[in-house]
Parts: C-alpha cells; structure tokens; sequence
C-alpha cells in the first residue's frame, strides 16, 4: 500500500522531478509533488511524496528527515489528512464598533 509523505522546508527552485529522484534513493516513488501558487507557480517551499510501501516511507523519514537539499534542511513526516474547510462569516462581533442595530426603530 502506498504512505504519502509531507516533505518541507523546500528550495524553491527544486522541481517535481529532482524531488521524485531525491527520495527515489528510499525505494519506489508513486508521485512527488511540489506545491505551488496558482497565480505565479513558484513554490510553496513544502510538497508530497508518496512511497510504494510503508517500509520504504518510514525508510525515507529516517535518511531525509534533517538532511539537506539544495542547502536547505527538509522536515520530512508521514502526511496527515487535509482538515475540513470551514464555513467563514456567519456572525458579526459584539463590541464597541460593531453591534446589532435595529433598522425598524426610529432613533
């Protein structure tokens, strides 16, 4: 079974491929994805990858977690789920600058 991997503290020049070829040393390699900005594509510094086998991703956090690539020292963990998106808005604050007001009275 696949293990997906969070690979962080990224170069910012590093690509998919260099990523993929880095962690390639571990074992299999499904995918390696940097993520990046929608608007300019350069790097979010961080990305995923995700190994053949539990064995070979655990293998892959102890030879990269800490090590350098690219003169930067990458944090290398088992990737957790995404948290669900919340809903935004849906109140306003009671304080000085913001209340509720009563449009029906005349004041």
């Amino acid at each position: 079974m696949n293990k997906k991997l969070y690979v962080g503290n990224l170069s910012y020049d590093l690509s998919d491929e260099e990523l993929k070829d880095h962690f390639s040393q571990a074992g299999n390699v499904t995918s390696a994805n940097v993520i990046r900005y929608h608007d300019t594509g350069r790097s979010k510094g961080f990305g995923f990858v995700e190994m053949g086998s539990e064995e070979e991703a655990q293998k892959a956090i102890d030879m990269f977690n800490g090590q350098e690539l690219k003169g930067r020292k990458m944090v290398v963990s088992e990737a957790r789920p995404p948290k669900p998106k919340g809903n935004f808005g849906g109140g306003f604050r009671r304080g000085n600058r913001f209340q509720k007001r009563d449009f029906n009275k005349n004041e």
